[in-house]
């Protein structure tokens, strides 16, 4: 039994198919068309066009004044865009997206003094439109052969900065071991993958179909490049044809063949492809019906399928502006997304959401069949995905991350995957009246509460239960290894008069006024500030009560131990009287250290009033006659240091009388 399967990619590209399309669009509006060279490589869809009045030509000065020239997909060169400009004639550029990315490549690496270096076929139009792109700075290598004798003949090449490309119907085999010949890791070299996805995705589902079969039908025309490769990918596993169309079957001798795959270029319209199978599944009389009238245009309009409002469809992007996209849908129809409908991001561009070729899930807004267009929408699509995602969160309590688009009356607004998402003011996790404008523009992780149902698809989350359940979290983390003397690195959080909050990492300790110094100060504020990050440690903890008591000052600073690794008793220091009493003053010595002159201390005489002799803020020499280590407390004085100056005039007075003497 004869088993005919079809490759699962075969015929028409988005590129080719967009570009017949175009043509046959301006012919139904009974247009006068002229295609620079045929507009595809399959004569039969070519003689159909002719006859509904196209022109295929050569070159721009073969234009008739009312004509349209339409630029076949191959592209063409800076120098042929010109010269139709300067024709005057209307234009529409029918290349393919990817082949006007390699334009755009060659004309910025050239630019920028690259050498580009292209693989391909010289005599293709592709590559001659490439090559026009180029400023004359260009070498076209046919395989790896001729680019090794390239580098082998320019010894210089190694001196320049190179930039490879591709045509985009390249042979993926023969890419590969090009690859193999050119230096890896030089800096001056670059490669870009132009080879376009559908050829490789079409090379790759014919061999694994030539792999399983006993023969292949490869269909396209003689001049296509991509179907001769077809052609050549398949002939390495089982015995190959290449044919154009149906009616050539009957003049093939084919061996006796179980399995029989069928592949086809680009070129390669879908109701040939069915022709094919259906002849070769049926196995009927292979001669073809000549008088059978074939109208190309319906049958191609039949093979696109059709779409309907609401209808959610894939597009290709084949083209970008400031506005909108357009989009290659597969049918008669060109797709159109405007910006408001890719988007509710404001900030952004086309350019920045989607790229050339790029494939994108739309719903169909509107379709117009009289102007042959289609209104679509990426972000309807959007909208609906994040909606799914947002009901599937409510139910499971997954925690999303989204930004804050806006502030609003009582709330603001989180876009999450296109969907208007409102927290309340009492579920942003600020203290009350707190301004909500420092979230706006913020990403935020939030919990879904409440889903809208309906055609509005809104929600309402919460930022606090996301921060209730981190500190709960950081909270049992905490206690679980939580011990007396434990040091952390923490941020004040709030003030009072009694001591400074301290965030531990989703957990708050408490450092009490008598904690934040050694001196004796009245508000936290002299210390710390809200927002200081501080080093403290744990000097105690209520595991009941969920309290933690922090210290911050440290045994090093304790003025005390200063004091005593600086001073002994019989140090002459200088003092600042702080504050008098009616027994005496106390005067500090060092910054949290104070010393008490005892009323009988002050003076070497009797003092009744201490105010009659010391002021506060005098400075004062004293010397140190006391410390009592055990309750911290020093005496110093004053009188002593006068009875030591009448001791040393003393002892002064008897050695200068002695010298009197002896003068006489």
């Amino acid at each position: 039994m004869r088993e005919v399967t079809v490759a699962k990619s075969a015929g028409f590209c988005f590129g080719v198919d967009r570009a017949v399309k175009m043509v046959y669009n301006e012919l139904e509006k009974n247009s006068k068309v002229a295609t620079l060279g045929p507009i595809i490589h399959n004569q039969d869809v070519v003689d159909d066009m002719k006859s509904r009045g196209a022109r295929v030509i050569d070159a721009v000065d073969e234009l008739r004044p009312d004509e349209t020239v339409v630029i076949r997909s191959h592209g063409v060169g800076r120098e042929v865009y010109e010269q139709i400009e300067a024709n005057g004639n209307r234009m529409l550029d029918a290349t393919c997206p990817f082949v006007s990315k390699i334009h755009r490549i060659v004309a910025e690496k050239t630019k920028e003094g690259y050498l580009v270096l292209i693989a391909g076929d010289v005599n293709h139009p592709e590559i001659q439109g490439i090559i026009g792109h180029c400023d004359q700075n260009y070498y076209v290598f046919k395989d790896n052969f001729e680019l090794k004798h390239l580098f082998e003949k320019n010894d210089n090449f190694l001196g320049k900065k190179l930039a490879f490309v591709a045509q985009t119907t390249y042979n993926i085999v023969v890419w590969e071991e090009c690859l193999k010949v050119i230096p890896k890791n030089d800096p001056d070299i670059v490669i870009f993958d132009t080879i376009c996805n559908a050829t490789d995705t079409r090379q790759s589902d014919a061999a694994e179909l030539a792999k399983n079969s006993d023969i292949m039908i490869v269909v396209g025309g003689r001049h296509s490049s991509n179907t001769v490769k077809l052609y050549e990918v398949c002939s390495r596993y089982c015995k190959t044809y290449h044919i154009e169309n149906s009616d050539e079957l009957s003049s093939l001798k084919l061996p006796c063949a179980g399995r029989i795959g069928i592949t086809a270029g680009a070129s390669t319209p879908a109701y040939i492809i069915k022709e094919v199978q259906t002849t070769m599944t049926e196995n009927v009389n292979l001669t073809a019906n000549s008088d059978e009238e074939i109208d190309f245009a319906q049958a191609l309009d039949e093979s696109f399928k059709k779409i309907h409002t609401g209808e959610k469809v894939k597009g290709i992007v084949v083209g970008i502006d400031n506005a909108e996209i357009t989009v290659d849908l597969g049918t008669k129809h060109t797709g159109y997304v405007k910006l408001e409908d890719l988007t509710d991001d404001p900030s952004k561009k086309p350019e920045d959401i989607v790229s050339i070729g790029d494939e994108i899930d739309l719903i169909v807004v509107k379709v117009n069949d009289a102007d042959g267009t289609a209104a679509l929408s990426k972000r309807k699509v959007d909208e609906q995905a994040g909606y799914d995602t947002i009901v599937k969160a409510k139910e499971e309590g997954t925690v999303l991350e989204g930004t804050v688009t806006r502030i609003v009356n009582k709330g603001v607004i989180v876009n999450y995957l296109g969907v208007r998402v409102f927290i309340p003011a009492s579920q942003t996790g600020l203290a009350r009246g707190t301004d909500l404008e420092q979230l706006n523009k913020q990403k935020v992780q939030f919990k879904i509460k409440e889903v809208e149902e309906g055609g509005k698809k809104r929600a309402v989350g919460s930022i606090k239960d996301v921060d209730s359940a981190k500190k709960e979290e950081a909270r049992a983390k905490f206690w679980e290894s939580a011990e007396v003397g434990q040091t952390f690195t923490g941020k004040v959080k709030s003030l009072t008069s009694f001591g400074a909050f301290v965030d531990l990492g989703g957990i708050d300790g408490m450092v009490h006024i008598s904690e934040l110094s050694w001196k004796r100060i009245k508000h936290p504020s002299e210390v710390v500030n809200v927002g200081d990050t501080i080093e403290v440690y744990i000097k105690d903890l209520n595991r009941e009560e969920n309290r933690i008591s922090l210290g911050f000052k440290k045994a090093e600073d304790n003025p005390w131990e200063v004091f005593l690794s600086k001073y002994r008793v019989g140090d002459v220091v200088k003092a600042t009287i702080v504050s008098i009493t009616s027994f005496g003053a106390f005067a500090q010595i060092i910054d949290g250290v104070d010393g008490l002159i005892h009323i009988s201390q002050i003076a070497d005489k009797k003092v009744d009033n201490v105010k009659d002799i010391l002021t506060v803020g005098d400075e004062v020499d004293v010397k140190i006659i006391d410390i009592d280590e055990e309750s911290k407390r020093i005496s110093i004085s004053i009188r002593a240091l006068l009875e030591d100056a009448e001791d040393e005039a003393e002892e002064e007075a008897p050695a200068e009388e002695a010298s009197a003497e002896d003068a006489e």
